[in-house]
């Protein structure tokens, strides 16, 4: 079982940064990965980007590639959401997601989305507000 821990959202302007970070706790391996998803009101949650526990490869949404960075630190067992140009409508509920199973490495290295369904731990979650 793993256990995460969100931190770092807030309220910030438009064109401004933000990093969020995750703090994992229990067993990880080679064949996981992480995630982060992001949920408005009224909308579904939807996908962010993930990352490779090894080797760090990575996957985004498109409306956030090139603004967001995925990262992890295995030595401190953190994963990082670095975002960037961010922009009203990136204001949501960001959550930190893990994956044991090898289904999100396989989405990553096809070049997939990965999808709610694909993560089997969850965060409590973290508001991010971006005003105009």
């Amino acid at each position: 079982q793993v256990q995460l821990v969100e931190s770092g959202g807030g309220l910030v302007q438009a064109g401004g940064s933000l990093r969020l970070s995750c703090a994992v706790s229990g067993r990880t391996f080679s064949s996981s990965a992480m995630g982060w998803f992001r949920q408005a009101p009224g909308k579904e949650r939807e996908f962010v980007a993930a990352i490779m526990w090894s080797g760090g490869s990575t996957g985004y949404a498109d409306s956030v590639k090139g603004r967001f960075t995925i990262a992890r630190d295995n030595a401190k067992n953190t994963v990082w959401l670095q975002m960037n140009s961010l922009k009203p409508e990136d204001t949501a509920v960001y959550y930190c997601a893990a994956d044991l199973s090898g289904t999100v490495i396989a989405r990553i290295l096809t070049r997939q989305p990965a999808v709610e369904a694909d993560f089997g731990s969850w965060g409590q979650g973290t508001q991010v507000t971006v005003s105009s």
